[in-house]
């Protein structure tokens, strides 16, 4: 593939763990080199931060935490002493009008005469009072932009619902993973006894973990499943009383990473993620498993498809009850879907493929 030739700069508001490898290869595609400005989430919002990188560059930032629900938005400090020192040929920063001090960056490169481009999951529409302004605050600071990178094929429509011109939107489909490099890891044709569902994810009220739990406890007594939930957050305590009332089986394993996160996707036997978000759909397809979601954010119906698992129409736990008795009736047919998700994600979902758009996108707005 081609590199791009120039210094490239990135902002983003945090540093999550899971973003490193993406980070670290799109800078081994940035022949002038890639410094990353973040700072630090709301200890409330158990983010797991990276504290460096290894092919890019970590530069701190000291963020400004502002209000909170729909109402937050985020300062960073030392934002525009980053951009003349890193003085970057071309920026990536994150599509969120309430990270306000973007607005500093956008002018910085604008006077430069440099390209700037955003990156985000979409425009979701907007309703309340005052919604034709925030709208229109919205476009303006989007159309700031010289192109605009979208998670998924739903966020690209929504940006140009939005009135984004079509040309300047382009999508690169999230991923968190590389194309796998070894076979998937051998699963029996018929499961054990239980079988094992998982969920990996943030403990959040929106992430759906309750209608989890509730499903499960509504399968017939015979295929009873295990259900292992990986992940920490300010929902945990009351998940974990949850549990207790409804289905005791479950097992919170707080939050895993590297191989040790590894090691329990190769014992599971379908991921289920009922709520929104999810990019432990892509890490759980790269290791051969079929998988359960909800929309969310338009990435899953991206990913996700009858070749390769369910995408659920509504948060009713009914639907989610017989998805997973659906799923774990048929073994052979769950396995097949494995090998589907298998053969996506070393295909066309990985890291690669998403750097490789990032690198296209740079290049074309260089031009």
């Amino acid at each position: 593939m081609n590199n791009y030739q120039g210094r490239l700069g990135i902002i983003q508001r945090v540093l999550p763990n899971y973003r490193v490898p993406f980070f670290d290869l799109l800078a081994e595609h940035a022949e002038g080199g890639l410094s990353v400005f973040a700072g630090k989430a709301r200890p409330s919002e158990s983010i797991k931060s990276a504290e460096a990188l290894n092919s890019a560059m970590r530069a701190k930032a000291r963020n400004i935490h502002i209000l909170g629900g729909p109402l937050y938005l985020c300062w960073q400090m030392g934002l525009v002493n980053w951009l003349d020192s890193w003085n970057p040929d071309a920026l990536i920063v994150e599509a969120n009008p309430r990270y306000i001090s973007s607005k500093q960056a956008i002018h910085w490169m604008q006077a430069r005469q440099r390209p700037i481009v955003a990156w985000g999951l979409g425009a979701a529409q907007i309703s309340g009072a005052i919604a034709r302004l925030r709208r229109a605050r919205r476009l303006a600071f989007l159309n700031s932009f010289n192109a605009i990178i979208a998670y998924s094929q739903r966020g690209a429509e929504q940006y140009a619902s939005l009135g984004i011109p079509q040309k300047k939107i382009i999508v690169a489909p999230n991923a968190v993973a590389g194309a796998p490099k070894s076979s998937p890891p051998k699963r029996p044709d018929e499961f054990p006894v239980p079988a094992t569902i998982l969920f990996v994810g943030r403990l959040q009220a929106r992430k759906g973990v309750d209608r989890l739990l509730r499903a499960c406890a509504r399968q017939p007594e015979k295929v009873s499943p295990r259900c292992v939930i990986v992940g920490d957050g300010p929902e945990r305590p009351k998940l974990e009383s949850l549990a207790q009332s409804v289905y005791p089986k479950a097992e919170f394993m707080g939050g895993r990473y590297g191989t040790e996160l590894d090691g329990i996707f190769a014992e599971a036997d379908l991921l289920v993620l009922p709520g929104t978000g999810g990019l432990a759909i892509q890490q759980a397809m790269a290791k051969g498993l079929p998988v359960i979601v909800a929309q969310g954010d338009g990435t899953q119906e991206d990913l996700v498809s009858p070749e390769n698992g369910w995408l659920l129409s509504s948060d009713d736990v009914s639907e989610l009850a017989q998805t997973i008795k659906e799923a774990l009736s048929d073994p052979a047919n769950l396995r097949e879907k494995g090998r589907k998700s298998f053969s996506l994600v070393k295909e066309r979902y990985n890291l690669q493929t998403m750097v490789d758009v990032f690198v296209e996108v740079l290049n074309q707005v260089n031009a």
